[in-house]
């Protein structure tokens, strides 16, 4: 049995799949996921896990090359971005408006719900390689 980091076997299955430039997604409780992607659904109730606490788990797994958010954080979720932008600073980031975000959803893998219900606390992630160039 895995006795350290993400235990949620779909979750570290999705991540374990991902390839260079592949898209996933950590969205709210409410983000709604385009068909043909693949939901990790790990809502139990609101606020429960928070988008940080899933996203701290992500990070220690993955590797991340760039990401994707809402114009509408840096006004409605202003202490959501500096966490965003402090655990990736390496990481380009990109940001569009929230209907495009979820247009762009369709092109992710999978996407992770969180018990999140803060405005807009979503965020495309592009897989990034693990060696040294």
């Amino acid at each position: 049995m895995k006795k350290s980091g993400i235990l949620n076997a779909q979750l570290i299955r999705c991540i374990a799949e991902l390839g260079h430039k592949d898209l996933f997604m950590i969205g709210d409780a409410g983000m709604p996921i385009p068909r043909g992607v693949e939901i990790v659904d790990l809502v139990v109730c609101g606020g429960v896990p928070t988008f940080k606490q899933v996203m701290d788990a992500v990070l220690a797994e993955t590797e991340v090359e760039a990401y994707t958010i809402a114009n509408e954080i840096e006004e409605k979720n202003p202490e959501l971005l500096a966490y965003i932008q402090q655990s990736l600073p390496e990481a380009e980031e990109s940001r569009i408006d929230h209907v495009d975000l979820k247009k762009m959803s369709a092109q992710c893998k999978f996407a992770i719900r969180t018990g999140e219900f803060t405005p807009y606390p979503n965020i495309i992630l592009r897989a990034g390689v693990a060696f040294p160039a």
